[in-house]
């Protein structure tokens, strides 16, 4: 396959349906713009007359074949009920002979026999593409350009998350070609960023002076060979150093670094379906899959301002209380005489009510910290 496709700017399979062989983001781009026309990638609604008469001269059909193929690809044929009734866009018919209708049937009956209901969640994801699908921004600056490249990119749990949740992604992500590594990690949510570090036992009602996001800013991607660190802030360190080195001293193939906010993703070199990594707060470790490079669509969003933009979050189940099995666990408290395991998760008004008295007095002698659920993403 590559012998058919000597360029490397065009995605070929190293491994069949898994993963892409590396290529240039921004050159692949330029490739597609080479060879389309610019009515091709363009945002401009094409009427209908015009579409049929390219259709015609393109594949040489007749005008009573095109009547043919008019009449039977029509919006108006795809129906399940008689041309003079009105149908109920919401309800699907009960013996449905359309393919589309009859799988959204089938998953209709199975909710229906399993009593499930959507939740909040499942809403909210239903919605997180559609309100978004074709969106144009107020202001025409805001307008992503045509021909722009759009990646699409699945960012998974950290690997030291328990069961099947490494397998799952956590977010997928739309982001343009202009876009920064930097406006990538900002994008990205993990509960580790939201973690406070420090006891509170004495003092639970004083405020952490920051989460760890605000005092551990170091990170870095890794694609194909070279280490992308984030050095915007005066305290960031270059933690790719470690692993440089210990790669030098054992005859690795040498890596290189850039600067994070400098590169864009049109600048880099990947494979498609292949896993990249993400790690920040020092051992925090993410795959990152880019799944898809495409040129945006007229059916797209095109406001840039929603970019980088979430398409599906993955929901977690929250860790309850210990006690009252009702609301989110906020502190966990480990030599604690008065819970039922140690370490034990509390909310916060079990945890009050067990451990301090009605003045505020810290009761017996614990450990307290607090706790951040896995579930505050969704």
């Amino acid at each position: 396959m590559a012998a058919a496709y000597p360029n490397a700017n065009i995605p070929v399979y190293e491994l069949a349906e898994v993963n892409t062989k590396p290529f240039h983001i921004g050159s692949f781009r330029q490739e597609w713009l080479n060879r389309l026309e610019p009515t091709d990638y363009s945002y401009q609604q094409q009427d209908e007359d015009t579409f049929h008469a390219n259709f015609v001269e393109e594949t040489g059909v007749g005008a009573e074949t095109m009547a043919e193929l008019k009449s039977i690809c029509s919006i108006d044929s795809l129906r399940c009920h008689p041309e003079d009734q009105q149908p109920d866009m919401e309800v699907v018919p009960p013996d449905p002979t359309l393919k589309t209708l009859i799988q959204r049937k089938r998953r209709q009956d199975y909710r229906a026999s399993r009593k499930v209901t959507k939740n909040r969640h499942d809403i909210y994801a239903d919605e997180l593409e559609r309100l978004t699908a074709g969106k144009r921004p107020e202001d025409v600056t805001d307008l992503i350009p045509e021909g722009e490249v759009i990646l699409t990119i699945n960012v998974y749990y950290p690997a030291v998350f328990e069961k099947f949740t490494y397998n799952r992604s956590h977010m997928t992500l739309l982001m343009t070609g202009s876009h920064s590594l930097a406006e990538f990690r900002d994008a990205i949510c993990c509960v580790s960023d939201l973690q406070v570090c420090g006891e509170f036992s004495n003092t639970p009602d004083v405020a952490p002076d920051f989460i760890s996001k605000d005092h551990y800013k170091s990170a870095f991607f890794f694609f194909e060979g070279v280490f992308y660190n984030d050095m915007r802030f005066p305290e960031c360190q270059d933690i790719s150093v470690t692993t440089i080195e210990w790669a030098k001293a054992r005859n690795f193939p040498p890596f290189t670094q850039a600067k994070m906010e400098d590169t864009r993703m049109a600048d880099l070199k990947v494979k498609v379906g292949f896993p990249y990594l993400y790690c920040h707060q020092g051992d925090c470790e993410h795959l990152v899959i880019i799944t898809d490079v495409r040129l945006s669509h007229r059916s797209d969003c095109l406001d840039r301002k929603l970019f980088p933009l979430l398409t599906h979050k993955h929901r977690i189940v929250t860790q309850k209380c210990a006690v009252c099995h009702i609301f989110i666990g906020r502190w966990f408290t480990t030599n604690d005489q008065f819970a039922p395991s140690d370490p034990c998760l509390f909310c916060d008004k079990c945890f009050r009510m067990l451990h301090y008295d009605a003045q505020g007095n810290k009761l017996g002698d614990f450990l307290a910290y607090p706790y951040v659920d896995r579930g505050a993403y969704n």
